[in-house]
């Protein structure tokens, strides 16, 4: 080979090599726009976090302080994992809409959804979709009725009626009427129909769920024991409010320790991005892919006890009756001092309720005063 051979072999080369990066670039700087373009609308601003300050403890519904709850972050572990934020908030609904759109659809489950990235801890606090609230930017339609069951937030921004233009929908509506009322703070929303749902769980093979006890056997109409469900059959033990509508989110809490267990199993786990890919189209959310990414990573790493499913303790509630306007008629309605809610809000939001459960238990309702479930 001659020396001007050598020259142009080598300049070739070098050209060669040059277009392989730049395309490379090219490729990895669209693969990144992909993954960090949100899969939908993101959230309306809320209002600043409430300005009161919490007291000592969580409170009872006479204003008692009940314990001093702490939370320990462990040392060995430097920053957030998987490379998500310290945390964050996640509005989780399911909608009673049947059809595979959102037209309609009342929320039928209400979830605020705290990601601790740091620690790493998954909680999660449901809302009685009966809560006499504050809903905004619904009044002039309403004839200056301004309020309506938590639910009718989410139905009230949905596109059939035309009462909020904001293209989060239902779920931005609702999302402001958790922060108007309860000074909850959301970062990010989920929300899925009962027809997707069903997908979900038929495409994951269905999932086994746990009754530990006779005292929840009474209220999900299943035996004792370990029941392999279909999608439908899932939908139907959520729904179940037989023994009224704190027991339905006991059930709820069961299917969804049984979605997670599911979920990071290995076998499952490589599938992920095939069934966000599949069912992406069907699920409304802010979420990136490269968000969606963290929040499997942080999964794989979250042992089960750092699942905590909480409600606000019953006794706090009670059942009376309003009259809506807009149905022109006395409704049944849950009523509760707003107050001792949004304290429990805030402790919820900074992480110290509920606390972590500290010991194990065959069953997954752990603490009755606490009102959390803790995933096995």
């Amino acid at each position: 080979m001659t020396k001007s051979q050598r020259i142009i072999i080598t300049i070739l080369s070098v050209i060669a090599f040059t277009l392989v990066v730049v395309v490379g670039v090219f490729a990895y700087q669209a693969l990144s726009a992909v993954a960090m373009k949100p899969l939908g609308p993101s959230l309306p601003t809320q209002a600043l976090p409430p300005t009161w300050t919490p007291s000592p403890g969580p409170l009872t519904s006479n204003g008692a302080v009940t314990f001093a709850p702490t939370i320990s972050f462990p040392t060995a572990t430097p920053g957030p994992r998987c490379g998500g934020p310290l945390s964050m908030n996640i509005l989780v609904v399911g909608t009673d809409t049947r059809g595979d759109n959102y037209t309609y659809g009342l929320a039928d489950a209400i979830r605020l959804v705290r990601v601790d990235f740091f620690t790493p801890k998954v909680s999660a606090l449901e809302f009685p979709r009966d809560l006499w609230v504050e809903i905004p930017h619904v009044a002039d339609d309403l004839n200056g009725q301004d309020h309506e069951k938590l639910n009718q937030a989410f139905l009230y921004g949905q596109p059939g009626f035309n009462y909020w233009d904001d293209p989060t929908e239902g779920s931005g509506l609702l999302a402001l009427t958790l922060n108007r009322n309860f000074g909850a703070s959301v970062d990010h929303y989920i929300t899925i129909n009962m027809r997707t749902f069903e997908h979900i769980i038929d495409a994951l093979g269905g999932i086994d769920v746990e009754i530990p006890n006779e005292k929840i056997a009474k209220t999900t109409g299943l035996k004792e024991g370990t029941h392999h469900l279909s999608g439908a059959e899932a939908l139907k033990l959520s729904r179940n409010r037989s023994g009224g509508s704190f027991e339905r989110a006991d059930n709820q809490n069961i299917v969804l320790c049984a979605v997670r267990k599911k979920l990071t199993s290995p076998q499952i786990l490589a599938q992920i991005p095939a069934l966000i890919e599949t069912f992406q189209d069907n699920i409304r959310t802010d979420f990136t892919p490269a968000q969606l990414s963290q929040l499997a990573c942080l999964a794989t790493q979250m042992p089960p006890e750092n699942i905590v499913l909480a409600s606000f303790p019953a006794d706090l509630f009670k059942q009376t009756r309003v009259f809506d306007p807009v149905f022109d008629k006395r409704i049944s309605i849950l009523d509760a001092d707003f107050d001792i809610l949004r304290d429990f809000v805030v402790r919820f939001q900074m992480g110290t309720w509920p606390a972590q459960a500290a010991i194990a238990s065959p069953s997954p309702l752990i603490d009755e005063e606490d009102n959390a479930f803790v995933c096995q």
